[in-house]
């Protein structure tokens, strides 16, 4: 009996510029977190239906989410990728080129949370939010989203799940307990419009009202 997940990857081609992404996350010695190809066409779908010109990404890694939130970029768009370290900002750069974005992405390596700040310093706006970082951060990196959002803005946040760790009561370690509190966050914030999916590791949703 196959999973739903696989099943519905069955129906569709394997997508060869993400395939070697995957290939060069895992030639480099990277842990592979990409988030799943299913979410990955969802990114795609959001940015082209929201006509997003500005996407910011917390987490680069080695470019997947990018390339997928870049094919859904409207005309003269960029994306803004948060890194914090260097090898992956740059694969994930190298990748963007190679699959013909290299032209709309930029990089801020660093700190996310310091990155965040020099943004909402300069009073930069942004029409969609993928976090897919550091799951401690994850509350802060909501409340600037939130900060950072033009009105209408889609918030997505990958790895709700934690593979099983967050649905288990034995399970309280700070990454746990810092996905809980975004869950709970994304689902009662007044100033959201909220929902969570459960397949593959979990993605809330969100746009900001």
């Amino acid at each position: 009996m196959i999973t739903p997940e696989q099943y519905s990857e069955d129906l569709y081609r394997e997508d060869e510029v993400l395939r070697k992404v995957t290939e060069s996350i895992r030639e480099s010695g990277m842990n592979d977190v990409s988030i799943a190809p299913g979410y990955g066409r969802l990114l795609t779908l959001l940015a082209t239906v929201s006509k997003a010109r500005s996407i910011l990404e917390i987490g680069a890694l080695g470019g997947y989410s990018g390339i997928c939130l870049a094919r859904g970029l409207a005309e003269g768009g960029r994306l803004l990728s948060l890194e914090l370290k260097e090898a992956n900002a740059t694969l994930a750069r190298r990748n963007l080129e190679a699959a013909g974005f290299g032209g709309l992405a930029e990089y801020m390596v660093g700190p996310a949370l310091d990155s965040l700040e020099r943004l909402a310093e300069r009073g930069e706006q942004f029409d969609l939010f993928l976090i897919d970082a550091d799951k401690e951060n994850y509350p802060a990196y909501l409340e600037y989203a939130i900060r950072l959002a033009k009105p209408g803005a889609i918030i997505a946040g990958d790895n709700t799940l934690l593979r099983g760790r967050t649905l288990n009561p034995d399970k309280n370690g700070p990454s746990v307990q810092a996905i809980r509190k975004f869950n709970e966050m994304i689902a009662t914030d007044e100033r959201l419009l909220s929902t969570m999916l459960p397949a593959y590791d979990g993605l809330a949703l969100a746009i900001v009202k």
